[in-house]
């Protein structure tokens, strides 16, 4: 969250408030199981039904949407 953004403005359904891979830590290798897995543990946690999980790697872009079956 930026100092920009006023608490009672900010839409906490809607952003990350568990931070960022450098703010959670950055393991080498194991970058994009570290999101996923925190990903993941969030939408269960929410209820939510998708979840958008991007990355960049070295210069490429990735992304994907994943959506909770059960």
């Amino acid at each position: 969250m930026t100092t920009a953004w006023k608490l009672a403005e900010a839409d906490f359904e809607r952003v990350n408030v568990n931070g960022s891979g450098i703010s959670l830590g950055h393991p080498v290798g194991a970058t994009g199981v570290r999101i996923l897995a925190t990903m993941l543990r969030e939408l269960d946690r929410r209820q939510g039904r998708y979840a958008l999980e991007t990355m960049c790697i070295g210069g490429q872009g990735l992304s994907a949407v994943f959506e909770r079956i059960a």
